[in-house]
């Protein structure tokens, strides 16, 4: 078993009761048999981000950010990967041997992998509902999946940030309604959906996101949502034949990749993902 000086990591954000994280990082370092490692939560606000930070000891390797903490972290972090600048997200801090911070997305990593798991190893286009901070990260792993078009629909306007990054990753790019899109899935070998789960309604169909009838044999969904699986986007997709892959899997393998990066060993995944369902299935 290793045995080093105690080192500690948490997870920030708000609200922050319901995350994953800590079960998760617990369940690697007991399978990495990393004894004196801790994790925990801490309930943070984005004014507060700062003076958390300055606060911590040298006892303090990393940290994970979720909402509203992504952005804010660019004020903190010492250094900061070319992956989060042009995400323009921050959901991992390391600590550095200066005493610094290093910032990195490891949602791309997430989002990719999970994509990879559910045989989609390659893709030409795909329909990505929503064009937030989150679909920022999921076009930054489509271009790793040789993606060359992507179609952003959405309720309004699509974040100007979102479209220029997709650009700059040589993407073609198209911009629709939520409307539109029963006349667009039919056609999309992958969607995306970055959509909160009551965004779209109980149920998908009667939003008019998909007709009637549709089969999808040979489609794929990822839906980021994993809390109150599955949702009427999951149920109704999975109905039309298409293959769904659960928000739980991008969490899995974006966690994973912030043990990586913290520790500095492999992350046992299949021990993260068994902690992460039983924790689910608790609750």
């Amino acid at each position: 078993m290793l045995r080093t000086a105690p080192r500690r990591a948490a997870v920030l954000g708000s609200p922050i009761s319901h995350s994953l994280s800590p079960t998760m990082h617990r369940a690697a370092y007991r399978a990495l048999g990393l004894s004196n490692w801790l994790y925990g939560a801490h309930e943070v606000q984005e004014p507060a981000l700062r003076g958390f930070v300055a606060a911590l000891g040298a006892e303090w390797a990393g940290l994970s950010l979720t909402m509203p903490l992504k952005e804010a972290a660019f004020e903190v972090a010492d250094e900061v990967s070319d992956l989060a600048r042009r995400t323009g997200a921050i959901n991992t801090l390391v600590r550095r041997p200066d005493g610094g911070w290093s910032g990195d997305n490891t949602d791309v990593y997430g989002v990719s992998q999970a994509l990879r798991g559910a045989g989609c190893a390659r893709v030409a286009s795909a329909l990505v509902l929503g064009s937030g901070a989150t679909a920022r990260s999921v076009v930054a792993a489509l271009a790793t999946l040789g993606c060359q078009r992507v179609t952003f629909a959405v309720r309004s306007s699509a974040r100007p940030q979102t479209l220029d990054q997709a650009r700059g990753a040589g993407l073609e790019v198209d911009v629709v309604g939520l409307g539109q899109v029963v006349d667009r899935v039919g056609d999309a070998p992958l969607v995306v959906s970055t959509l909160p789960a009551d965004a779209l309604g109980a149920s998908t169909a009667t939003a008019g996101l998909l007709p009637e009838g549709l089969r999808m044999q040979g489609q794929l969904l990822l839906d980021v949502v994993y809390a109150g699986w599955p949702t009427g986007l999951a149920r109704t997709f999975e109905e039309a034949g298409a293959s769904v892959v659960s928000g739980f899997e991008v969490l899995v393998h974006q966690a994973a990749e912030q043990v990586h990066l913290m520790t500095g060993l492999p992350a046992p995944v299949e021990a993260m993902r068994a902690a992460g369902l039983a924790s689910m299935g608790s609750r």
